[in-house]
């Protein structure tokens, strides 16, 4: 591997830390770097889902603040998303690689749509918190504070629902990854009465723990040569990786507040298009 191939993906890396940190979605634009490199589509997954799990530990870090008060509800959802991202990592190396091959063109372009109809999403999502908090208001003759009534209102981990599809999105996680950080957004969003920010904190730790568990499978059945896989981890892509997406991922939760958001999407939507097209033309 080149220089020129080497600084790329170093590039890459920093912007999928970054957006990660931010919006999620970094996979879109490591991913179809790598298959633009000429690296094979299972190889290059195993190798992307290791070399993001830095920046994504740099960008729930940078959230910190954000996590203050949230210890019991991202370790109940942790359960849950661990689990789907274990069943994930398992179904990428028991299925034929023909399979995700096959696929891939379908899951990056779910994720440019993901991309896309997010900021709807969040307008919706952030239209629903408003009025959860208005009518709490309104129904609290008492003047309990508002955190004291969503307590009492609300299980930690938000309606029953959400840990499931905590779960859902932990399996796709596992096997993809594009647009997880957007799905979950979506699911704390709508499932549980918290601020946004508060919220893309946990969803930062989450992907990190999905995209490392599903990471360690990877080595362990490749490095041991179980479930019949010949996939392999490419360790220079995710070093390389790795420290892209760790600068990323600070600046992500430093400055990236302040980019442009749809300046970030346009990326990811521009680069996944162009992977779709390439892939369909062979």
């Amino acid at each position: 591997m080149g220089t020129f191939e080497i600084v790329a993906i170093l590039l890459a890396g920093v912007g999928a830390g970054t957006i990660n940190a931010v919006v999620g979605s970094g996979t879109l634009i490591t991913f179809p770097t790598l298959l633009a490199l000429g690296v094979p589509p299972v190889t290059a997954n195993m190798s992307n889902s290791l070399g993001l799990v830095p920046g994504s530990v740099a960008g729930a870090v940078g959230y910190r603040r954000e996590l203050a008060g949230q210890r019991t509800r991202v370790l109940r959802l942790l359960i849950f998303s661990t689990a789907g991202g274990v069943l994930g990592a398992l179904l990428l190396l028991w299925l034929p690689p023909d399979a995700f091959e096959a696929v891939v063109p379908a899951l990056i372009l779910l994720g440019v749509v993901l991309v896309i109809v997010q900021p709807r999403l969040s307008r919706a999502v952030a239209a629903r918190t408003a009025a959860r908090e208005q009518a709490r208001e309104l129904a609290d003759p008492a003047g309990h504070p508002a955190g004291e009534q969503a307590a009492v209102r609300q299980p930690v981990t938000g309606a029953w629902w959400v840990a499931i599809a905590a779960f859902g999105t932990g399996v796709y996680g596992g096997y993809f990854g594009a647009a997880q950080g957007v799905i979950l957004m979506a699911v704390l969003g709508i499932g549980i009465s918290e601020s946004l920010q508060r919220l893309n904190g946990v969803k930062n730790v989450l992907v990190a723990v999905v995209n490392g568990v599903a990471g360690l499978i990877f080595v362990v059945v490749a490095e041991l040569g179980l479930l019949g896989t010949d996939a392999e981890v490419n360790w220079l892509l995710v070093l390389v990786i790795g420290v892209g997406a760790v600068i990323g991922g600070f600046l992500g939760a430093s400055v990236g507040r302040r980019l442009p958001a749809v300046a970030l999407r346009s990326v990811i939507v521009v680069v996944g298009l162009a992977a779709v097209v390439s892939i369909l033309l062979g």
